[in-house]
């Protein structure tokens, strides 16, 4: 690693690894010493760097975008969109997650594009990519947003809203937990997962972007990927 991409990174030979908790296919186990696949990553970053890792765990994206300013992390693996590029510089996406609806089991959608209509309600996790998305591009539905997955599925069934958003993977799950709950074929949008940094970090942003095809060229992020068992996880081909 330069030593200008050093000194962006892993300033005082620390790098500092910003996470969101909330994504249990990239973050297996949370805390001081977690495990996953963004971990490793971190950790990978920060040997090349030859550095210490620091991990800063957040309760959602948005929060972890929230930080970007205030200089409280280095490097973090969150969704890429543009309502978070204005403070984050980000590498290309090196996976991706589909994202759905989760409809009960007499609900008359059997299509996502029948859901954006006047007058229905979709749970959804404030903050979350998918959730920015779909503040962006529904035209007729409403967003009943509550804090993490967890509490989106509350109130989807407390409430017995017409939908719950979510990542297929996490939706799969909450499926089990609801009988006859259908999982609709197909994705609204796919949230792509990239490596960001702070701007204006040039150097920083630069290497993250090589990283991030470097790890797919070379099967790492496979064999990560592999070692953490994680299902729903799509590699995105190096640009």
């Amino acid at each position: 690693m330069p030593d200008a991409v050093r000194a962006e990174l892993a300033p005082q030979g620390r790098l500092r690894a910003a996470l969101n908790d909330a994504n249990t296919l990239l973050i297996s186990t949370r805390g001081s010493d977690p495990t996953g696949v963004a971990p490793d990553l971190a950790r990978e970053l920060a040997a090349r760097a030859g550095a210490t890792v620091e991990f800063i765990g957040y309760a959602n994206a948005g929060l972890v975008a929230d930080a970007a300013t205030t200089g409280a992390w280095d490097v973090a693996f969150i969704g890429a969109e543009p309502q978070r590029a204005g403070e984050v510089a980000f590498s290309p996406a090196y996976v991706e997650i589909d994202a759905t609806f989760l409809v009960a089991s007499d609900s008359p959608f059997t299509r996502i594009d029948e859901v954006d209509r006047d007058g229905v309600h979709i749970a959804t996790a404030a903050r979350a990519a998918y959730t920015l998305y779909l503040q962006r591009t529904l035209r007729h539905a409403a967003l009943v947003e509550a804090e993490g997955l967890p509490g989106a599925f509350e109130r989807f069934v407390g409430m017995k809203l017409d939908a719950l958003a979510g990542l297929k993977p996490n939706l799969i799950a909450d499926a089990r937990k609801l009988a006859g709950a259908r999982i609709l074929a197909g994705r609204f949008t796919a949230v792509q997962q990239a490596i960001g940094t702070p701007k204006p970090r040039a150097a920083a942003a630069a290497y993250l972007a090589s990283f991030a095809s470097e790890i797919v060229v070379s099967g790492l992020l496979a064999r990560v990927i592999a070692r953490h068992q994680v299902e729903g996880l799509s590699i995105v081909p190096a640009r």
